[in-house]
């Protein structure tokens, strides 16, 4: 019998199992911390949950995991895996490692259905949503990963493969487990969503998420806009700034509107395109983060140079506009912003063996997975 992954129950969903249960409500706090503060894969060590519930779960739950099956380290310290799912299907998740943090940039569906142009994920098409368990797995990987240096993931960034509000439900439990503090405990500061602009999906995160939001627009206009990202023909920029705006007025916090904005020579990097965008935002709360666009085979997009880019950031200052230049990392590996793409355990220099978390034994629970 095919058994659900327990890690695909967040707070909410375990409660309800307690209650059905008939245990008291602290039952909960128990069970998240056997497996995100202890990382217990036995049932039977969870010795102060009760026997028969413990019976219970291990009926009905598992503790599968997608698999790593491939690495590719970047010579800028960046590494990007290839992850295996049930479904046979794989996606990519990368590790970005600085000196104060370790970002981890998760995947939520194989392939994207939103076919932004500049973008190598966007032209595979939508294969299948991620389930909870799979994109919290990512996470539990990383921190696999990371824990023989004796560090672990401190942000989390929905900027992988797929349109996280695409696949809503699954990603706000991903959320909400990464966020309590019986689980991995992440400030809602550290974990960001970012769309490419659903507003419907934009105005559900009110009531069910609080994370940092982030929009993809990349382009000043909706003529432009409408050829890079085509879900603006449904949900054009003004109604886009607007629910992304209400949003985080919503969360009553000092948290700003994260701007992303690709620069793509010769389509949106000009003098123009900087005026127009500099005054779009005026009345916006936001922090603009440039992008200079990450090339891949099959796009006839070319990045722009170093001192458009600058000149670019310089004109939006002086309109008093917060903007940094994001450094491009992993592009050596294709693991830049828009180059993630579905691949499998074969692409890459360095192979894990694709196993599988749920038939590890228990004595291997804290043996490095790559």
């Amino acid at each position: 019998m095919d058994r659900t992954s327990i890690y695909s129950l967040d707070r909410k969903k375990l409660s309800t199992i307690v209650a059905e249960n008939k245990l008291q409500s602290f039952r909960v706090d128990q069970l998240l911390k056997w497996l995100y503060h202890d990382k217990v894969i036995d049932m039977a060590q969870m010795t102060n949950l009760p026997k028969n519930f413990r019976s219970w779960l291990s009926s009905n739950y598992s503790f599968d995991l997608p698999r790593l099956c491939a690495l590719k380290h970047s010579k800028d310290g960046t590494k990007k895996w290839s992850v295996g799912l049930e479904s046979g299907n794989f996606v990519e998740m990368v590790l970005i490692p600085e000196r104060d943090r370790n970002t981890l940039c998760v995947s939520s569906q194989v392939g994207c259905a939103l076919k932004c142009d500049f973008c190598s994920t966007g032209k595979q098409g939508f294969k299948a949503n991620l389930n909870t368990d799979e994109i919290v797995g990512q996470l539990i990987l990383a921190n696999r990963h990371l824990s023989r240096e004796g560090k672990r993931v401190s942000n989390i960034v929905f900027m992988g493969m797929g349109e996280p509000l695409l696949n809503f439900e699954a990603v706000s439990s991903a959320i909400n487990l990464f966020q309590d503090d019986c689980a991995f405990g992440l400030s809602k500061r550290k974990v960001t969503l970012s769309t490419a602009g659903l507003v419907p999906g934009i105005m559900r995160m009110k009531e069910t998420v609080d994370c940092s939001l982030a929009i993809s627009l990349h382009a000043p206009t909706d003529a432009v806009r409408n050829v890079l990202v085509p879900v603006n023909r449904k949900y054009p920029i003004k109604d886009l700034l607007a629910a992304a705006s209400e949003y985080i007025e919503s969360k009553q916090s000092l948290r700003k509107l994260i701007i992303e904005y690709t620069l793509i020579e010769g389509v949106n990097d000009s003098p123009q395109d900087a005026a127009q965008l500099a005054d779009l935002l005026k009345s916006v709360k936001c922090k603009i983060n440039l992008i200079p666009f990450n090339t891949f085979g099959g796009s006839d997009y070319k990045s722009p140079k170093d001192r458009c880019v600058k000149a670019f950031q310089r004109r939006l200052v002086s309109a008093g506009h917060r903007v940094m230049i994001r450094s491009t990392r992993g592009s050596d590996i294709m693991a830049a912003c828009g180059q993630l793409a579905e691949l499998g355990q074969n692409d890459a220099d360095e192979s894990t063996g694709c196993e599988s978390d749920g038939q590890r034994k228990v004595a291997l629970t804290f043996r490095e997975s790559a």
